[in-house]
């Protein structure tokens, strides 16, 4: 099999085209995402494939072999691979993921914009244990400690953990605990944020299926539009991340763009 990987961020991924290579194995998955014995990523994009409901659509793999609904950063390379495979121009298309259908544009190279779609903070949604509600400032019992917390979906869920010093300790510690609790029948991404100003937020991220990652696309969407919602920031928000800042637009009806770079790294084969 042959993959062109890319980073978004630092977020890595490698791409293998559908219409070449049928979709691995998850015990493949987990081997070709491996660190040490693989060629090492954060996940597989696999596509593109027939859609009809968009010209493209993209089907995404965690490091442990389970299916992805969405992935901002993911989707942002998959553009970027479409772009230079000469499948698309500079105009906005159309991809269809496991979590809905988005919009992406090419601007350039390094700037790509995906309109991730609808926020819902509904317990139904989410999916989140209990009657149905937004799920805002609640308390989640980790570790002998009642954390706040709120929960979003952008077609994937998430968890938002506000916290005063977001670190990559912290993530990895608490991260694989919230990732896995009972309160979230699908398993949740995890994210631990810190409100800097009006437009600035800084956030840690311990991602569903694949770990402590140096950024996330629709991480980065949920954590913004908890802040809009709670009214802590505008709408026009830039996320800073270990692997780097995001551009994340919230409008009032609480539909989330983000806008950020990508990086070529190489193409690599796998036997």
């Amino acid at each position: 099999m042959k993959f062109t990987k890319y980073h978004a961020l630092g977020n890595d991924y490698l791409v293998l085209d559908a219409r070449k290579f049928s979709r691995p194995a998850p015990r493949q998955i987990q081997r070709i995402c491996h660190r040490n014995f693989g060629l090492g990523s954060d996940g597989i994009l696999h596509g593109p494939l027939p859609s009809k409901k968009a010209p493209f659509a993209l089907r995404i793999f965690n490091p442990d072999g389970s299916e992805a609904e969405k992935s901002g950063n993911g989707l942002r390379i998959f553009a970027r691979y479409l772009r230079d495979q000469k499948l698309v121009g500079n105009k906005p298309f159309l991809i269809e993921t496991k979590g809905g259908v988005v919009e992406a544009r090419v601007i350039s190279k390094t700037k790509i914009r995906v309109a991730m779609g609808g926020v819902s903070f509904s317990s139904r949604d989410i999916p989140v244990r209990g009657r149905t509600r937004e799920v805002l400032g609640e308390k989640l019992l980790i570790g002998g400690n009642a954390l706040p917390f709120y929960a979003a979906t952008v077609g994937n869920p998430h968890c938002v953990i506000p916290v005063e010093n977001p670190t990559g300790a912290l993530a990895r510690e608490i991260g694989p605990q919230v990732e896995v609790h009972k309160t979230f029948p699908n398993r949740t991404n995890v994210q631990f944020l810190h409100v800097i100003d009006r437009n600035n937020i800084r956030i840690e991220i311990w991602e569903r299926g694949a770990g402590y990652t140096l950024a996330s696309g629709s991480s980065s969407s949920a954590a913004a539009a908890v802040a809009f919602r709670m009214g802590w920031c505008d709408g026009n928000i830039t996320v800073h991340m270990p692997g780097g800042t995001l551009s994340v637009e919230i409008t009032p009806d609480f539909r989330a763009t983000q806008t950020g770079p990508v990086e070529f790294i190489g193409t690599l084969e796998c036997k």
